[in-house]
């Protein structure tokens, strides 16, 4: 099967104060991790990158270079992730969606999703809850939740390309909005297979997380 892949990276970095995708990570930008390993990736044939409208008018040397396309995004993640989708070429069979904010990434985790695409037809990388979990309201403590039934999601996730075409034109009509792409799939009937997650494919939300992920 051929692949695409989507990296969406059209936020506006609201809790960073700037846009996170575009600031350094071990002297490079944050963006240019996920585009580095999606290109050496044997799977994966052409990456479409979603940019914020005004930098993919005029975008930086370093993205012309890096042999991906891009476009503009739109308000919302599920604005930009199905605009990515839309750039995706016709002949790929699998189209593989990854948030910039995950620049850990790494060719298992991505090679997992793929093969749980062409298996199933939808695929996401989950991690397992090693912590108690409590349902709180207003500062106070309802119940402890069974997390052997919870799983932490992450991206990429890899679907295969007619499903998730027709999920975002689904969304798009009746404006419906979600977190991510697996959640549009279970909006619509369609199952989706969780494979492995990675712990060190951290996600980049606070400067914390940035400082972190700098450390590493």
């Amino acid at each position: 099967m051929r692949a695409g892949a989507v990296i969406v990276a059209a936020g506006k970095g609201m809790r960073l104060g700037t846009p996170k995708q575009f600031l350094s990570l071990g002297g490079v930008p944050l963006l240019s991790w996920s585009c580095g390993t999606l290109a050496a990736h044997d799977g994966i044939e052409v990456i479409v990158v979603v940019l914020p409208a005004e930098t993919a008018e005029h975008p930086p040397d370093w993205i012309r270079s890096c042999g991906v396309s891009w476009c503009s995004g739109g308000q919302t993640r599920r604005e930009s992730a199905g605009l990515g989708v839309a750039a995706v070429p016709e002949w790929a069979d699998t189209i593989l969606i990854h948030d910039a904010a995950r620049p850990f990434v790494t060719g298992d985790t991505i090679s997992a999703a793929l093969r749980g695409a062409a298996d199933y037809g939808a695929a996401i990388p989950v991690l397992p809850l090693s912590d108690t979990i409590k349902q709180v309201e207003s500062d106070r403590v309802i119940e402890t939740v069974d997390r052997s039934v919870l799983g932490r999601a992450q991206t990429p996730q890899a679907f295969r390309s007619e499903l998730i075409r027709e999920v975002h034109e689904w969304a798009a009509r009746t404006s419906t909005n979600a977190s991510d792409d697996a959640a549009l799939c279970e909006m619509r009937g369609y199952p989706v297979q969780a494979v492995p997650g990675d712990p060190w494919n951290l996600k980049i939300t606070t400067a914390d997380d940035l400082e972190l992920a700098e450390w590493l």
